[in-house]
This record gives structure tokens, C-alpha cells and sequence, in this order.
């Protein structure tokens, strides 16, 4: 059995309180309606991850490993890309950001990052509500970690059916089309497996 400290709630707490009020400020006075409705779904994220929290006790790491995350997001369509600097499309903000012109982005950045914390997200809560429950120490097999890759590729996907309803209730909005979606969900399992791979090297469980 495995004893960690618990993790100090309220720094975290103030960290995400403040990129949130900084992004809801700027989501009024620009009048972007698709990053309002992409900070109700923040908030019912976070509430969904306080929940979690309260049942299997995220890690420190974890916690602020999700709330980089959240910030990168709500940064991500809000933030304005420096005149000269090269993007993709009309909307001049970091999710279009060529960080490698024509090759890479910064949202497939944020979602091969996003993903592989959500792996490990996954791999957190099976390992340790199995733990808690029964006083097992799960392996990190390759079936094991498959499974919470395939979790996170397929959090993925619910995703881009997230921004899919934006796409169809919200005018003018930055998602991109097929192809931009095809390159987030390989970005998806580009991250899964990077985390998968992570979670296998750092365990301390004998196979």
C-alpha cells in the first residue's frame, strides 16, 4: 500500500479560478459565443473531476497536470497570435497556430497532451479503485494499458462530437473540418499512447 500526501486543494484551486475568470472576461467582451459555451462545459468538467477527485483521490501531478490542461484550452481559442506569425484559417488565436508551418499546431499540441493525461487519468482511477476495493496491485500489462489508451482515445472522440454540437448550434465557429478532425484524433492516440508507454516505464509493479 502506497501512502501519498494529499494533495493541497486550494492553490489548485485558485489556479483554475483565475484562468476561468480570465477567460470568461474575455469571452464577453469579444463576444465569442463558442468559447462561452466551451467554458459551461469546463465547468461541468470540473465538477465531473471534483466528484472523481472525492472518489478514487487524484494526484497532486494529476491534478495539475489536468489544470495545465485547462488552462491550454481556455488559452487556446482566446489568446490572439502575434501579428506576423503564421496561422491557419480566419481565426486568429493559438488553436491555429502553425508551430511548424503546414506540419504541426498547437491544438494538435493540446490534444495529444490533453489525451495522454486523460490515459493516465483512466490508468489513476482503475488502479486505484481496484486498490481500494479488493487491496490489489494492478500491473500495468499491455491489456491493461491498451484498455486505458483506448479510454482516452475514446474521451477523444466524445470530444469532437462536443465540437461537432458546437459546429451545428453556433455560427462561425474555429473546429475546422474533416481533415482538421482526423489530425486531432491521431494527435488523440499519438498522446494515449505516449502516457500508456510513460505509465508502463515509471510502475513499480513486477509484471
Amino acid at each position: 500500500m502506497r501512502n501519498t500526501p494529499p494533495p493541497r486543494l486550494l492553490p489548485l484551486f485558485l489556479f483554475n479560478a483565475g484562468y476561468m475568470a480570465a477567460a470568461v472576461a474575455a469571452s464577453m467582451i469579444k463576444g465569442n459565443r463558442e468559447f462561452i459555451f466551451y467554458i459551461v462545459i469546463m465547468c461541468i468538467l470540473i465538477g465531473v473531476m471534483a466528484l472523481v477527485h472525492r472518489r478514487v483521490g487524484l494526484s497532486t501531478p494529476l491534478l495539475w497536470a489536468l489544470s495545465l490542461w485547462g488552462m491550454m484550452h481556455m488559452a487556446g481559442g482566446l489568446v490572439p497570435v502575434p501579428e506576423g506569425w503564421s496561422f491557419q484559417g480566419q481565426h486568429g488565436v493559438l488553436y491555429s497556430l502553425w508551430l511548424i508551418p503546414e506540419k504541426l499546431k498547437y491544438d494538435q499540441i493540446v490534444h495529444a497532451y490533453g489525451f495522454g493525461i486523460t490515459t493516465w487519468l483512466c490508468w489513476h482511477a482503475l488502479s486505484t479503485s481496484l486498490r481500494k476495493a479488493w487491496q490489489v496491485e494492478l500491473p500495468p500489462t499491455f491489456g491493461m494499458l491498451t484498455l486505458c489508451a483506448a479510454a482516452g482515445v475514446g474521451f477523444g472522440a466524445l470530444n469532437e462530437v462536443i465540437e461537432f454540437v458546437a459546429v451545428l448550434t453556433i455560427p462561425n465557429t474555429n473546429v475546422g473540418g474533416y481533415e482538421n478532425t482526423g489530425w486531432d484524433l491521431v494527435a488523440n492516440l499519438i498522446g494515449a499512447t505516449v502516457a500508456a508507454i510513460w505509465i508502463r516505464l515509471r510502475s513499480p509493479v513486477k509484471l
